[in-house]
């Protein structure tokens, strides 16, 4: 467990800023168009929690590309391996964000406020799963890595 511990903190002390600053901007990029595709979708008459999954799954098509290319500069990692387990954190994190969605909702906030509130609350899972193992240089999970490493 102390060599998991250890290899997250120097994960973590690397330009971790500048790769966040990255993420923050595809986020945002993201957090754009999952809300115009949510907003087109709602308007057109579909349930606002089908919306948000349909729009999800767009944005997050888009983030991997971006990630890959410009945040993590991950272009060596096999694209189908990476790609799953950049999905796989992304459904993580759809299943948060419909929690968060359908709770905000439920006590009366608005939908698209809601949405908005849940996509800012989960990115922060969002950008250590990808960093920590979605997208790490060697394509390997922080807890399969030897504790001497």
């Amino acid at each position: 467990m102390l060599g998991v511990v250890r290899a997250c903190r120097a994960r973590l002390s690397e330009p971790a800023a500048r790769e966040f600053l990255r993420f923050a901007a595809v986020g945002g990029c993201g957090y754009l168009v999952n809300l115009a595709v949510y907003v087109t979708l709602t308007a057109a008459g579909l349930h606002y929690a089908v919306a948000a999954g349909l729009s999800f799954v767009v944005a997050a098509t888009s983030n991997y590309a971006w990630n890959r290319v410009w945040t993590f500069q991950a272009r060596k990692s096999a694209v189908v391996p990476q790609g799953l387990r950049a999905f796989g954190v992304s459904g993580l994190s759809l299943a948060a964000n419909e929690t968060l969605l359908i709770g905000f909702a439920s006590v009366g906030a608005g939908h698209v406020a809601a949405q908005a509130a849940a996509i800012v609350l989960v990115t922060p899972f969002s950008f250590l799963a990808a960093k920590l193992w979605a997208f790490a240089d060697d394509g390997r999970s922080i807890a399969a890595r030897p504790t001497g490493s």
